[in-house]
C-alpha cells in the first residue's frame, strides 16, 4: 500500500453521477481478463486479473472494500463458489491483498498463493492491520477496509520459479521480485506472455499519464528493485499488467523507463538527504511538472496510490539503512 491520503476519494467516482459500472472482464490478452476492483469507487485505479483455463486463477483481490465489486465481476463471468482454483497476491499491501480472506470464504476450494515472507500475515493479519491503522487512521476503514485471516491450510507459499498450473499447457511462473516490498513477486503467464508485476514496475494510471516509481516504507530497497526489473526483462514478456493500472505494451521499453525513472527519483532523494533538505520537497520540485495538464481529480487518484510523501518516506528509510559503503546514486548509474 502506498500514497499519502490528504482526504478520501471525492465526487469523481464511478457511481457518483449514476454512470453504469465498467464492463466486466475486459480482455487484455488471450485468456486474461482485467477486472476493475474500484478502490474507493474510483475507476481504473486498482486491477485484478482472471486467468482463464481448466483451473482459473485470480491475480490480486484488491482491498477489502473492493470485495463486493470483485465478487460481482466474478459472478457475472459465471464463476460459482467451486469454480475458482487459485488466488494469488503479488504482495500483502492492503490494496492488493486486503480482500483475500473474504475471497477465500467465497471460493472455499481456491488455494491462496503468496510470497514466503507474506504468508504469516495472511494467517494472522494483526500486525499488518495495526501498522496500516497507525499510518492511515480512520481512512483505513473508509477507503481500504482491513484484512480477514485466511486459514493456514488454504495457503501455498510460492517459491521463486515455482509454477501454478491453470490448464495442461498454461501456467504462471512466480518471479521473486523484492524492492517495492520484501514480500513481492511477479507472475509470468507462459501462454499469453503477460507478466503480472504488482507494484514492482511502478504506477501508471490511465488518467494520470506518467509512470512513477513506488518506493514506500518500510522496506523499499533500490538495488533489489532494479534487480527485479532486470529479472522481468530477462523473461522477455509480451506485456506488463500493472495493478495500478492495466496492460502496458512495449514491455522492454517500459522496464527500461522504469529503471531510469527509479534511478532519477533515488538520485534526487539522495541529494536532498546529503544536504539535510526535505526529500519530499525535493521530489515535488523536480517531478511535479510531470503532471502538467493532468486534471485535479486525476492528480488526486495518483496521490492516493503513489503520493510523493510516501515515496519520500520509503527512500529516506532506505538511505538511512543503507550500508555506509554504498556508492552514490546517479541517474545513469
Amino acid at each position: 500500500m502506498s500514497g499519502k491520503h490528504h482526504h478520501g476519494p471525492g465526487g469523481h467516482r464511478q457511481g457518483a453521477d449514476d454512470a453504469p459500472p465498467p464492463p466486466t472482464g475486459a480482455r487484455i490478452a488471450e485468456g486474461v481478463l482485467e477486472l476493475d476492483t474500484l478502490l474507493g469507487g474510483w475507476e481504473r485505479v486498482t486491477a485484478g486479473y482472471l486467468i482463464e483455463g481448466d483451473a482459473p486463477v485470480l491475480v490480486e483481490t484488491g482491498s477489502q472494500s473492493s470485495v463486493p465489486s470483485l465478487l460481482a465481476h466474478l459472478d457475472r463471468l459465471g464463476l460459482g463458489p467451486d469454480d475458482l482454483a487459485g488466488v494469488v497476491v503479488t504482495h500483502i499491501h492492503l490494496d492488493h491483498a486486503g480482500g483475500v480472506g473474504d475471497v477465500a470464504r467465497a471460493f472455499p476450494g481456491a488455494t491462496v498463493y503468496v510470497h514466503p515472507k507474506g504468508a504469516r500475515h495472511l494467517v494472522d493479519p494483526t500486525r499488518l492491520v495495526d501498522s496500516a491503522a497507525r499510518v492511515y487512521g480512520p481512512l483505513l476503514d473508509s477507503l481500504y477496509g482491513r484484512l480477514d485471516p485466511t486459514p493456514s491450510e488454504r495457503i501455498h507459499v510460492l517459491e521463486d520459479g515455482e509454477e501454478i498450473r491453470v490448464s495442461a499447457n498454461r501456467f504462471l511462473t512466480a518471479v521473486d521480485s523484492p524492492g517495492h516490498a520484501k514480500h513481492h513477486l511477479g507472475l509470468h503467464d507462459n501462454w499469453s506472455g503477460t507478466m503480472f508485476v504488482g507494484d514492482a514496475v511502478g504506477v501508471k494510471l490511465p488518467d494520470g499519464g506518467v509512470l512513477r516509481p513506488s518506493t514506500p516504507p518500510p522496506d523499499f530497497d533500490l538495488d533489489l528493485a532494479l534487480q527485479s526489473l532486470g529479472k522481468f526483462a530477462a523473461r522477455r514478456p509480451t506485456g506488463l499488467a500493472l495493478a495500478h493500472y492495466g496492460l502496458l505494451a512495449d514491455p522492454l521499453d517500459v522496464l527500461d523507463e522504469a529503471d531510469g525513472t527509479l534511478r532519477r527519483w533515488a538520485s534526487v532523494a539522495e541529494g536532498a538527504f546529503r544536504d539535510g533538505a526535505d526529500i519530499a520537497a525535493a521530489l515535488s520540485a523536480t517531478f511535479e511538472s510531470d503532471l502538467d495538464g493532468v486534471p485535479e481529480e486525476h492528480r488526486e487518484k495518483l496521490e492516493v496510490m503513489n503520493g510523493v510523501h510516501s515515496n519520500a518516506a520509503g527512500l529516506r528509510r532506505w538511505l538511512v539503512g543503507r550500508p555506509p559503503a554504498g556508492g552514490a546514486v546517479t541517474p545513469d548509474s
